[in-house]
C-alpha cells in the first residue's frame, strides 16, 4: 500500500495536472498575478533619492529594516509602490475581528451569515484605509526627515500617501482575487513568494560577510544547522494533530437501518496558522517604522521606543512573546476553531464523543482540549519566532534567515499543497461520476426473456 507521501506525489504530478484544465488555469492565473506583484515592488515611489536610500537600507538592513523588507518583499528597501505591503490589511482583518468578538453590534453580523460576512469585509476595508494612510502619511514625514525625498514638501507627502494606499489596495484586491480565482491563500502568497524571491540575494549577502571576515565560518555552519532544524521543527509541528473520536449511532431512514459509524475530529496543535506570528510582527513594527525612518532626527519619544522596542531587545522580546500567545488563543477560539459551533454541527449530525453528552458537555470538553493543545501550540510559536530573532539580531545577519520566515515558508507552502491537492480530488471525483453517467446512458442491453417452463 502507497505511503501518504507517494499518493500526494502521484496526485500532484504533472499528467494530474494536465488533465486538470480548470486548476491548471488556476495556478497560471495565480502565477500571473504573483509576477505583477514582483514587478510593482521595483517601481520607485516619485521624489524618493535612490542613493540615499540603498545608503540607509545598508545600515538599516541587520535591524528593523531587514524585518520590514522581509514583509514587503524587499519593495521598501526600494520604496516601491507596494513598500507598505499587505500587513495594513492584515492588521485591520485582525482588529476587525477582536471588535467582532467583543463588540454586540459586529457579533450580531457575524450571526447573519453570507451578508455579515460581506459586511464584516467592507469595514477591513475601511480599516485597511486608514491604517495605510496612517503608515503612508507617517513614512512619507520620516523619509524627509532622514533626508532620503530629493524634493520635499507637501507634494511629495500627498505623492507618497497617494502611492503607497493605492499600493497597498491593489495588493489587498490581488489577494482577493487569488483566494477567488486562483488556488486560494492569497494573501499568505503574496508574503510567500514575496521572502521566497529575495531569499537568494540574502543567502549571497549572508555568505559575502563570511568571506570578508565579517562572520566566521563557526557562526555560518551554525546559522545553517540553525536553519534546517527550525525547518524541521516547524514541519514536524504543522503536521501534528490531536484526533478525538467520534462515534455515530445507527439511524434507520425509511425500512433501511444504517449501521453507526466512528470517526475522527482532528485538531492542530497550530490551529491558527502562520497568521497570529504576521500580525504580531506588524504590530510591533507599527510604532517603530516611523523613528527609523527619522533616524538620528527623532523626538525622545521615538529614541526611547527605538532602544527597548528594537529587534532584540527585552521588551521587544517579551511583546513578541505574550502578543503571540495571546493572538494564538484569541484567532483559534474565535476565528478557526469555535468550540460552540464545532459542538453544535456534531449534535445536529446525531456525532458524540464517547463517554460524553452531547451539546454542552462537549462544548466544555473541546474547550479543554483545544485549551491544552494551545499550550504547547502558542509555546511552539514563540520558542520559533523569538530564539532565531535573539541569534539573527546578536550575529547581524539577514532577516530571511529568522524563525518567522521560515514559519510562512513551510505554513504558507504547505497549505497551497494541500489546496492543490484538493483541486485535483475534486477534479477526480467528477471525472468519476461523468464516466458514471455515461455508462448509464448507454444502458445495459435487454435481456430476452426466458420462455415459461412447460409442465
Amino acid at each position: 500500500m502507497a505511503s501518504a507521501a507517494e499518493q500526494m506525489a502521484s496526485n500532484i504530478s504533472w499528467g494530474a495536472l494536465g488533465k486538470a484544465t480548470e486548476l491548471r488555469q488556476r495556478i497560471f492565473f495565480t502565477i500571473g498575478l504573483l509576477i505583477v506583484y514582483r514587478v510593482g515592488t521595483y517601481i520607485p515611489v516619485p521624489g524618493i533619492d535612490g542613493g540615499a536610500l540603498r545608503d540607509f537600507m545598508d545600515q538599516a538592513v541587520a535591524g528593523l529594516g531587514g524585518v520590514l523588507n522581509m514583509f514587503t518583499g524587499g519593495a521598501i528597501s526600494r520604496m516601491g509602490i507596494f513598500a507598505l505591503g499587505i500587513m495594513p490589511y492584515i492588521s485591520a482583518s485582525i482588529i476587525v475581528q477582536l471588535l467582532a468578538a467583543m463588540y454586540e453590534p459586529l457579533k450580531q453580523l457575524k450571526k447573519e451569515g453570507e451578508q455579515g460576512r460581506k459586511k464584516l469585509n467592507q469595514y477591513t476595508r475601511y480599516g485597511t484605509v486608514l491604517l495605510a494612510t496612517f503608515q503612508a502619511y507617517g513614512l512619507a514625514v520620516s523619509l524627509e526627515a532622514g533626508d532620503l525625498a530629493s524634493d520635499p514638501g507637501w507634494y511629495f507627502r500627498i505623492a507618497c500617501v497617494i502611492t503607497l494606499v493605492g499600493g497597498t489596495m491593489f495588493l489587498m484586491w490581488l489577494g482577493e482575487q487569488i483566494t477567488a480565482r486562483g488556488i486560494g491563500n492569497g494573501i499568505s502568497l503574496i508574503i510567500f513568494v514575496g521572502i521566497i524571491a529575495e531569499i537568494p540575494a540574502a543567502l549571497a549577502q549572508f555568505f559575502t560577510q563570511g568571506r570578508s571576515g565579517a562572520l566566521s565560518p563557526a557562526i555560518i555552519i551554525g546559522v545553517i544547522l540553525m536553519v534546517i532544524v527550525t525547518l524541521t521543527f516547524v514541519v514536524f509541528m504543522e503536521r501534528s494533530l490531536r484526533k478525538i473520536h467520534i462515534q455515530y449511532p445507527r439511524r434507520q431512514v425509511g425500512m433501511k437501518v444504517y449501521d453507526g459509524g466512528s470517526s475522527h475530529l482532528p485538531i492542530k496543535v497550530n490551529p491558527a496558522g502562520v497568521i497570529t506570528a504576521i500580525f504580531a510582527s506588524a504590530l510591533l513594527l507599527l510604532p517603530t517604522t516611523i523613528s527609523t525612518f527619522s533616524g538620528g532626527q527623532s523626538g525622545p519619544v521615538m529614541s526611547a521606543i527605538l532602544a527597548y522596542f528594537g529587534p532584540g531587545q527585552p521588551l521587544y522580546l517579551l511583546f513578541f512573546a505574550a502578543m503571540i500567545i495571546f493572538f494564538t488563543y484569541f484567532y483559534t477560539r474565535e476565528v478557526s476553531f469555535k468550540t460552540e459551533d464545532v459542538a453544535e454541527n456534531l449534535k445536529n449530525q446525531s456525532g458524540f464523543i464517547p463517554g460524553i453528552r452531547p451539546g454542552k458537555k462537549t462544548e466544555e470538553y473541546l474547550d479543554y482540549v483545544v485549551t491544552r493543545i494551545l499550550v504547547l501550540g502558542s509555546g511552539y510559536l514563540a520558542v520559533v519566532c523569538l530564539i532565531p530573532e535573539v541569534l539573527r539580531t546578536q550575529l547581524a545577519i539577514t532577516a530571511y534567515l529568522g524563525g518567522t520566515s521560515i514559519l510562512i515558508i513551510v505554513s504558507v507552502g504547505m497549505d497551497t499543497i494541500q489546496q492543490v491537492q484538493s483541486h485535483l480530488l475534486a477534479h477526480q471525483y467528477e471525472g468519476l461520476i461523468e464516466k458514471s453517467q455515461l455508462r448509464g446512458r448507454g444502458g445495459a442491453k435487454k435481456r430476452p426473456r426466458k420462455a415459461p417452463a412447460r409442465r
